[in-house]
């Protein structure tokens, strides 16, 4: 692995230490590659993900935008899902990603769908 890489799984490890999803309070997780991006809510005490949300979806590649436009689609998305399965509060892991671009707009797009974190 590169030292990008690595340096990334360090951030990531150290993040995940202190903050954990449960039940009432999921993890809203991002991943972030070069051309999709994808959010999960993971409730950690069971080790399942509630719902998930990318920008593979149907609703979300038909629409011809560039991709900061389609991380906030993501985002309004996985609020939408969370809001359905009576979930309003949630934990932000930003996976070692600085908080910036994307992983931003995923952040306040789901913020302004109706998650508080």
């Amino acid at each position: 692995m590169n030292a990008k890489v690595v340096s990334r799984q360090k951030i990531r490890y150290r993040i995940r230490r202190k903050i954990s999803g449960t039940t009432t309070r999921p993890r809203l997780t991002v991943f972030r590659s070069n051309a999709e991006i994808y959010a999960q809510l993971i409730d950690d005490t069971t080790g399942t993900t509630l719902a998930s949300a990318s920008s593979k979806e149907k609703d979300i590649v038909a629409q011809k935008v560039p991709k900061t436009e389609k991380s906030k689609l993501v985002g309004a998305s996985i609020a939408r899902k969370a809001v359905a399965l009576g979930l309003t509060d949630v934990i932000f892991d930003r996976s070692g990603y600085l908080y910036h671009g994307r992983v931003k707009a995923v952040a306040e797009a789901a913020r302004e769908a109706g998650l508080k974190f």
